[in-house]
């Protein structure tokens, strides 16, 4: 068993990360995907890395990981012969997976609406900015513009009179992403009671108001906004993040604050604050917040984040260390988790990032890099029922490479 979605096919017509990222999911859990892509360099996003970041590499680590495991063919889909194979392949499928806008995908056939009459087991999944309704749903969009910036994410990040903050690469694409193949896995889990297929949608705008759900549900029912905080405003001081003496930061995470703070008292060897009247409960520490803010950075500030780890988990104080990359690639529990996942490429023994999730009755296996542009078409087009002859004619009319 090569994960929980084995035997299901599923055919991706999708460009730069959401969609294809919802495939690549899909492709992890075991799903076979077949990956449409344009003539003249295929998907845009494989060409991204060297001309955004500037980095001059032979592979794209970003659309590698959004890729894996998938085949490649390459049809040019405003042809009547590319659109005819682009349906022998939907015709075989289970799942259908578009990042497309809903005119570009009505003008090649491929609406719902159309798939339903011809397919009406195949399930439609549409990955978009905006939604399916509204003055907007055919809008461009980027996860940038639709997640980051309009559903509100990059203002709840901004502290007051500070600029906003600076989006990571596919965060909100691949938040999407999980979330438009959860609705794809409940569309076959629903398709196995009624026989029937059904058009699902995911959005990077509802996804971003998802994210943020709590600062919305709180607007919605009260009308009331909390607005983003800093280090220095936090009412619970032991929520909050604290630069070691090496300069590196942890995050001391005691949400339960009058549960956890006689553990942090103990740690920084100051258990009288548990009688002083400023510090003694969590109302007198959220008036004089930044009273403590100040003696926890003085009393962190004097040691080294390794001390500070063994004298944390000694005392039962709960914290994380702030990582970046290269700490997160070193990190044993990230790698005993299962976090990274070994890959044996004709280039050497490679690493990528896991799927976030683990079947362990099911196991997945991640057998397969990105393919290449194009490079399954011919075989493609052989199991779906073409000769030689016919892809020789296909190759000369321009409809596949």
């Amino acid at each position: 068993m090569a994960g929980p979605l084995e035997g299901i096919r599923v055919v991706e017509l999708g460009f730069w990360v959401a969609g294809p990222a919802t495939a690549g999911l899909l492709a992890d859990w075991g799903a076979a995907v077949v990956k449409i892509e344009p003539p003249r360099g295929g998907d845009p996003f494989r060409g991204i890395f060297q001309s955004a970041v500037g980095i001059d590499a032979p592979m794209n680590p970003p659309f590698e990981l959004d890729n894996r495991g998938k085949r490649s063919i390459v049809l040019d889909l405003k042809t009547v012969e590319g659109r005819d194979i682009a349906a022998r392949l939907l015709a075989q499928a289970d799942v259908f997976v578009s990042n497309l806008r809903l005119p570009a995908l009505a003008a090649l056939g491929l609406d719902f609406e159309s798939l339903r009459a011809r397919h009406p087991s195949l399930i439609s999944c549409s990955v978009t900015g905006f939604g399916l309704e509204g003055p907007d749903r055919n809008r461009p969009a980027y996860d940038i513009g639709a997640f980051w910036a309009r559903a509100g994410v990059a203002a709840m990040l901004t502290p007051p009179g500070q600029e906003p903050p600076i989006q990571r690469g596919g965060m909100g694409d691949h938040t999407t992403a999980i979330a438009a193949a959860s609705a794809i896995c409940a569309a076959l889990v629903a398709r196995g009671r009624t026989g029937s297929g059904q058009h699902v949608s995911a959005s990077l705008l509802r996804t971003g108001l998802y994210v943020i759900g709590w600062d919305v549900a709180t607007r919605l029912r009260y009308g009331y906004v909390a607005p983003p905080g800093t280090r220095r405003s936090m009412p619970n001081p032991i929520a909050n993040p604290y630069r070691a003496g090496c300069g590196r930061w942890l995050w001391l995470i005691g949400l339960e604050a009058d549960r956890h703070w006689p553990d942090v008292c103990r740690a920084i060897e100051r258990v009288d604050l548990l009688d002083e009247p400023r510090t003694r409960d969590i109302v007198a520490r959220r008036v004089n917040n930044e009273f403590i803010i100040d003696l926890l950075d003085a009393a962190i500030g004097a040691r080294p984040l390794d001390e500070w780890a063994t004298i944390f988990d000694r005392e039962n104080v709960w914290w994380a260390p702030v990582q970046d990359c290269d700490d997160i690639a070193n990190d044993p529990q990230v790698r005993a988790s299962g976090g990274v996942v070994p890959f044996d490429a004709e280039l050497g023994l490679g690493e990528q990032v896991a799927s976030p999730v683990d079947f362990l009755g099911t196991p997945c296996e991640l057998a397969r890099w990105a393919p290449e542009v194009g490079q399954h078409t011919e075989e493609i087009l052989l199991e779906i029922g073409y000769d030689w002859e016919e892809i020789g004619a296909l190759k000369e009319s321009g409809v596949i490479p």
